[in-house]
């Protein structure tokens, strides 16, 4: 009877002992996903970025320098007279028009990227759409924080 408690005691240690090395993997990777309050962090770092040197600004959003490139977050901005991106982490899109951006089940969100540019500087709004993720064919939900500065819209998005 002894053997067999002492059994069961050793086998739950090892258990234990093997959960506890799982969990910070696991916790790890449950960390990996960007939450909205790093976007929108992000997003007031680039308006600023912006503000104090546009030109510099987005020479390091499109090389990721500077901070601008956290996990899956990153700066992008487009221009409001033609709606032409001029700085984003996917080179494929540089001077493409946001206007005509689309998701994968052919879904249109590029005009409410650039509506939402078109109030007054300052105002952030949300911009929700699907869209795959950067080497993945899965569409997943993308949420976009979209700001006006100046005479460029701007916005950094999160995956949920």
């Amino acid at each position: 009877m002894i053997h067999r408690r002492s059994t069961i005691v050793l086998s739950t240690i090892v258990l234990l002992l093997c959960l506890g090395a799982l969990l910070p993997g696991a916790m790890a990777q449950q960390s990996q996903h960007d939450t909205p309050g790093e976007a929108q962090a992000m997003l007031s770092k680039a308006v600023a970025a912006v503000k104090a040197n546009q030109s510099q600004a987005i020479e390091m959003f499109n090389a990721g320098q500077g901070g601008f490139l956290e996990g899956d977050l990153f700066p992008f901005c487009f221009r409001l007279s033609d709606g032409k991106t001029v700085a984003t982490q996917l080179k494929q899109r540089l001077g493409d028009d946001v206007r005509t951006a689309k998701g994968p089940t052919g879904k249109a969100f590029g005009q409410e990227l650039y509506a939402a540019a078109q109030k007054p500087e300052g105002e952030i709004t949300e911009v929700s759409y699907v869209i795959t993720r950067p080497g993945s064919d899965v569409p997943v939900e993308k949420v976009s924080f979209i700001t006006r500065v100046g005479d460029l819209g701007c916005g950094v998005g999160y995956y949920k």
